[in-house]
């Protein structure tokens, strides 16, 4: 398979996923442990939640078009956003099922066949997770980076359980089956809060991260001893693409070929540094006040004195 695009490796996810339900079914039915059947509830939501992915994935790079000249980028956010509802429903699935045995513990049963199977499913969840948050910072997806912070909670989570199970064989204090299925559900519905946030986050346009912004602000500062002044920088992120507008005041006496081809420079030089990005600039005069009129919003850069 080519693992050249994002939606790619959303066919390992959902057959991982197929692989850690009938793992962690099998260890819930052999055990009766309520810890590992939070982990098969989860190895389910981890399966809505990667075809949720491979839904969003192809959306989400489907080419531009008249209804939407920027793309579908922002498909990427209802994946994030659906899993991060899904981890919450889930957490809240577990506190119900393990709050009773708190006050009525079950024995657990075949502890060693449980963990194996626990243990299998594990390393499966490990070993994808690092691959789609090596993919997904590659190639700029936050569905994947969602689903691979998903899938190693789970595997923290999962050691927490197995962890629970073995003290439980060592003290015979059946509480703390229930009492880690408790820990577990808490941790994950921290987890989906978190993810939540994140996908509103890009829904409401953030800015790109301060890092991004330097570098471009770096490049303007190349020009900047020439005479040539920018300000009114924008910046957005929308799924794997990044947006940036702003101004640029040249000298009134350049001519439009000479402001056009310094801006293309520009842009150039600022996709080249941030590869996937869609630069916009807009040319004004130097000299003319109007040109500062929209510095206000810009706390960024400062009119040479003779402007202010």
């Amino acid at each position: 398979m080519n693992f050249s695009t994002a939606r790619s490796y959303t066919y390992l996810s959902i057959a991982a996923a197929l692989m850690t339900i009938a793992l962690n079914t099998g260890a819930y039915f052999l055990t009766g442990s309520v810890g590992l059947l939070s982990d098969a509830l989860e190895s389910g939501i981890n399966l809505v939640a990667a075809l949720a992915a491979f839904w969003a994935l192809s959306f989400a790079h489907a080419p531009a078009d008249e209804d939407h000249p920027f793309g579908h980028n922002k498909a990427e956010y209802f994946s994030s956003g659906l899993e991060s509802i899904l981890i919450i429903i889930t957490a809240i699935g577990i506190a119900v099922v393990a709050w009773p045995r708190l006050f009525s513990p079950h024995p657990i049963e075949q502890i060693g066949w449980g963990l194996f199977l626990s243990l299998i499913a594990t390393a499966i969840n490990g070993g994808v997770a690092w691959i789609l948050l090596r993919a997904g910072r590659r190639l700029r997806s936050i569905t994947l980076r969602t689903d691979g912070h998903h899938l190693l909670t789970d595997v923290w989570t999962s050691v927490g359980i197995t962890v629970g199970i073995f003290g439980v064989k060592l003290t015979g204090w059946l509480i703390l089956d229930p009492l880690i299925a408790l820990i577990v559900a808490v941790s994950i519905l921290f987890s989906g809060v978190r993810l939540l946030r994140e996908t509103g986050a890009g829904l409401l346009d953030t800015a790109l991260p301060n890092e991004e912004r330097d570098r471009i602000t770096s490049i303007f500062g190349i020009y900047e001893p020439q005479g040539i002044h920018f300000h009114a920088l924008r910046t957005r992120v929308s799924g794997s693409r990044r947006f940036a507008t702003f101004h640029v005041l040249v000298p009134g006496g350049l001519t439009v070929q000479q402001g056009h081809d310094l801006c293309e420079e520009v842009e150039e030089a600022i996709v080249h540094a941030l590869p996937g990005t869609n630069v916009v600039s807009h040319m004004e005069p130097l000299e003319d006040p109007k040109s500062w009129a929209d510095l206000e919003l810009d706390r960024t850069f400062d009119p040479p004195t003779s402007f202010k």
